[in-house]
């Protein structure tokens, strides 16, 4: 690269999402504004590990804490630059609570929650968090 070549940092957003079950194993879900029902989760930011990542933004849109995060895998969104890394976890504490994130909050069971999420392929995210055999999973589109 010569002196007249700028360096452009790649502008990639890395995200995280959880699938947080409670003691009944119902799926904690959150209605957003934009797309519907959908498991809590949003952008890393920059310093934060992933798994920092999934507990600050299930409790900021939900107001649940949770503990044991287990890495399920990503998904990829080639075009855009996007990658989100799914975790499942359990709600070990807090009151549901919504946020401007988040217009209800509340838990469901699996397959209410299923039937639920409908936008593009976060049924699909769900589903592969939910089969251990799938694990650790990598979907790029």
């Amino acid at each position: 690269m010569n002196n007249s070549e700028q360096f452009t940092p790649p502008k990639h957003i890395v995200s995280a999402a959880t699938i947080v079950f409670n003691e009944q194993n119902e799926i904690l879900l959150i209605k957003g504004p934009k797309r519907g029902w959908e498991m809590p989760g949003g952008q890393v930011e920059e310093g934060e590990s992933l798994k920092d990542a999934a507990i600050r933004e299930t409790e900021e849109e939900t107001g649940i804490i949770i503990e044991g995060l287990k890495f399920c895998g990503i998904f990829q969104n080639v075009s855009r630059s996007i990658c989100n890394t799914l975790f499942v976890a359990h709600a070990v504490g807090g009151t549901l609570t919504t946020s401007e994130e988040s217009l209800e909050v509340d838990f469901f069971p699996i397959e209410q929650a299923l039937e639920m999420v409908s936008y593009k392929n976060f049924r699909e995210r769900i589903e592969l968090c939910l089969d251990e055999e799938s694990q650790p999973f990598y979907i790029d589109f």
